[in-house]
């Protein structure tokens, strides 16, 4: 596999298991100055099994997430456009030979209605997820490009989606061009194994059988223009600490190569998936302290990267893993074609949270219309049903500013532009600005009364810790969004 040092990376793993908690000070000190970790660094960190020593591992990456991106979360949710697919991959529902799930393309019209579905709860940020076919006899580029066409022009009075970021197979530099021009954010692809022969063997079938074609596709993507890019592995496939490697050892190519290295980092963990065996039982299942371990050295080894984080996980492994590296989380999520719905079970759900209902009861209701919708056609099984006004609330609860900005992308703060703010942390004070802006408007607009009351007192808090010409600055944000203005940003 291209960029993979296979025997470097085992011989790097042996090598560094020989552990001294001195060396451990040394690398903690580097990494909260803000320094990108060697592998032989990272994997001094992954071999650390001492509580004591691991607890010191999670401060310091709890420290470097809040000196470069402060106490903001940015949300945003996946809209599953398809889920027809030529590959056969071993984990997947989506597999090509899977009869257990209902196919689904969605067209441009039912792509807008999924997308006003999510305006109407508040989500102004989109993950656009696809199998790799497109229906129709269109090729794979313009059935994309068509469905982002179609989620921008999708509105529900002054709101619209700020940003549309895409998951989608690897192009030619020429399609990656007319994916670009759509007017996407970040190109998101997951190598999902960085070991060859688990790769191989896990995608026996199809275009993704080919892994240097796959992890290719980045350079492809930066060849065409588009310098914002998210990369992942797919944890128990493989070992995890090999995997972590993989993935430093691709981001070493990419700052080499390209100058740049990934916008952001996404840690899926194999979840069960209908008609698919293994995903029940992965080959390499990964644990909740090795996973939290995993999450803490990325942020300590790549401090500048955003780190995503699914609803595949648990409402309580999500809350507890914001505090150890991850900076985007998505909320409400569907990952079947068409899930999205507002039929009357959301309709009542949505209802009750207005009133104020407790959380239990309007997290069974939304737990309930999350696993009936699982079964008609899904990726995999969800871990957290929460509604994102649930998740606002908790993010503010736990002292996190829930942020749907987009900002960034709208000022050309991507690639080189972004990584000469985000590596000093100089880009806090921005993301912490438009994070209270964008939760005003959420507050403003669709939030329950106890979260709008929760969410306005965490913003006079926060408020007050500005300097005068901030505060002066964000009064007039506020003024505009009193007014009825939406979607300003520093």
């Amino acid at each position: 596999m291209k960029y993979i040092n296979e025997e470097k990376i085992n011989n790097v793993l042996v090598d560094m298991a020989k552990f001294d908690s001195r060396r451990l000070d040394v690398i903690l000190d580097k990494a909260k100055s803000l320094q990108r970790l060697t592998l032989e660094e990272s994997a001094v960190l992954l071999s650390v099994e001492n509580p004591e020593y691991v607890q010191r591992i999670f401060k310091a990456a709890s420290f470097v997430k809040d000196t470069i991106y402060g106490r903001r979360v940015v949300l945003f949710a996946p809209i599953y456009i398809s889920n027809l697919c030529a590959n056969n991959c071993s984990y997947c529902a989506f597999k090509s030979d899977n009869q257990l799930i209902k196919r689904k393309a969605l067209d441009a019209p039912e792509i807008r209605n999924q997308t006003e579905w999510l305006l109407n709860r508040g989500h102004k940020r989109i993950l656009m997820v696809c199998g790799e076919a497109a229906p129709g006899g269109k090729s794979n580029v313009d059935y994309y490009t068509e469905a982002v066409r179609a989620i921008y022009a999708a509105g529900v009075g002054k709101n619209k989606i700020k940003r549309v970021n895409v998951n989608c197979a690897p192009l030619s530099v020429g399609d990656f061009e007319k994916l670009k021009s759509s007017g996407i954010g970040t190109y998101q692809i997951f190598q999902e194994s960085y070991h060859h022969q688990t790769y191989l063997r896990m995608h026996p079938e199809g275009p993704k059988s080919d892994p240097d074609n796959r992890i290719g596709a980045i350079d492809r993507a930066f060849k065409a223009g588009i310098d914002d890019i998210g990369i992942g592995v797919l944890y128990g496939l493989f070992d995890w600490r090999f995997e972590t490697l993989g993935l430093l050892s691709h981001i070493e190519h990419m700052e080499e190569s390209l100058g740049v290295g990934p916008h952001t980092i996404s840690v899926p963990r194999i979840e069960p998936a209908e008609g698919v065996e293994m995903s029940s039982n992965p080959p390499y299942k990964l644990t909740d302290e090795d996973f939290k371990k995993v999450v803490a050295v990325l942020r300590l080894s790549v401090p500048y990267t955003g780190i995503i984080m699914s609803t595949r996980e648990s409402a309580q492994m999500r809350d507890s893993l914001l505090n150890l590296g991850v900076s985007q989380i998505s909320a409400e999520s569907n990952t079947s074609p068409g899930g999205y719905s507002s039929g009357k079970e959301e309709q009542e759900g949505m209802t009750a949270e207005k009133a104020g209902m407790t959380a239990e009861k309007a997290g069974m209701t939304a737990e309930k219309a999350g696993m009936t919708a699982e079964k008609a056609g899904s990726q995999f099984s969800l871990g957290d049903h929460r509604s994102l006004d649930q998740i606002v609330g908790a993010l503010i609860t736990h002292d996190y500013i829930p942020s749907f900005c987009a900002a960034c992308y709208r000022m050309e703060r991507t690639g080189e532009n972004f990584m000469q703010l985000a590596k000093p942390g100089t880009i806090k004070g921005k993301c912490s600005m438009n994070a209270l802006i964008t939760l005003k408007e959420y507050l403003d607009d669709f939030a329950s009364e106890p979260v709008r009351m929760s969410g306005y007192k965490m913003i006079t808090r926060y408020f007050k810790q500005l300097d005068p010409l901030e505060q002066e600055r964000l009064k007039l944000f506020f003024a505009h969004v009193d007014s009825g203005v939406r979607d300003e940003y520093v």
